[in-house]
């Protein structure tokens, strides 16, 4: 029989496993850190995912001896029949330790996630402190599926010491890079669309939407939204006004996302005025 978990009327037949090997004991905010930084990714995985009602839920199933090991059961309210439920939420979960390898992996060899804001960067901080504090130590993530009463490893991940480390060290050089691109905000510039989209993007992610302004690049670059005021009244113009966009100029707060010194991308921060450009000659 495949064991199948219930929390909450909502049925699940996998597992995800964090292990933690340690030599020294966590401190309290690490241990922590380690389950909270799973979570949260593993419900931004979910999110994006339209056949699911609502945001992922992890529980603790069980903590064993010897090494941390817990058993993590991951709870997600499926607009789908219970068989599709079953391979689905499995794939979903194999998928989840594939994307956490990848990116782990990714800050292992120098490389930040693209875009990626402080929420991002603390996230999987959180998730490399208690190891990379320990100078013999190592985390494994595991999706298991249960068929006819046992458990089948089907995703596996893991790092050791000097590899958290090596990702702490990345992270540090994204949350500078972060600090430099605060420190650079063009206050009341004039904006205008070269491609608008009527999609929302998520706040501090970039849209599907190009501007161009001209005090600072010739260039047009993508937009970012700070806040969810500048985002609807931006959208507001491109979803309900009667004149065109791109002959409609947004006197804006930006700050400049710049890599290499080079800017990249606007963060819309305040919007202050819409304006009539006028016609071309």
């Amino acid at each position: 029989m495949e064991e199948v978990i219930e929390v909450d009327n909502v049925v699940t037949p996998v597992v995800l496993t964090l292990k933690i090997d340690n030599s020294q004991p966590i401190e309290l905010s690490d241990f922590v850190g380690a389950f909270t930084s799973l979570a949260r990714e593993y419900r931004t995985q979910i999110r994006d995912n339209p056949d699911y009602e609502d945001d992922a839920q992890i529980y603790v199933k069980e903590v064993r001896k010897g090494s941390i090991i817990a058993d993590l059961m991951p709870v997600i309210a499926s607009t789908a029949p219970i068989v599709a439920q079953y391979a689905d939420q499995a794939w979903q979960a194999i998928e989840f330790v594939n994307k956490w390898e990848e990116r782990i992996s990714g800050l292992i060899s120098g490389n930040a996630p693209k875009d990626a804001q402080k929420s991002d960067l603390d996230t999987f901080s959180n998730a490399v402190a208690a190891i990379a504090r320990d100078p013999d130590a190592s985390s494994t993530l595991e999706a298991a599926t249960f068929e006819d009463g046992k458990r089948q490893v089907r995703a596996a991940f893991k790092f050791n010491s000097k590899q958290a480390v090596a990702a702490e060290k990345t992270l540090k050089s994204a949350y500078q890079q972060l600090e430099q691109e605060k420190t650079d905000t063009r206050e009341r510039v004039l904006m205008i669309f070269t491609r608008s989209d009527v999609k929302d993007a998520p706040n501090d992610k970039r849209s599907g939407e190009r501007v161009v302004i001209e005090e600072i690049s010739k260039k047009d670059l993508a937009i970012m939204y700070a806040s969810d005021l500048a985002k609807e009244r931006i959208k507001h113009e491109v979803r309900e006004a009667d004149d065109n966009i791109f002959k409609k100029g947004f006197v804006v707060d930006v700050i400049v996302v710049s890599r290499n010194k080079r800017p990249v991308a606007y963060k819309i921060t305040e919007v202050y005025e819409v304006i009539d450009l006028p016609d071309e000659e």
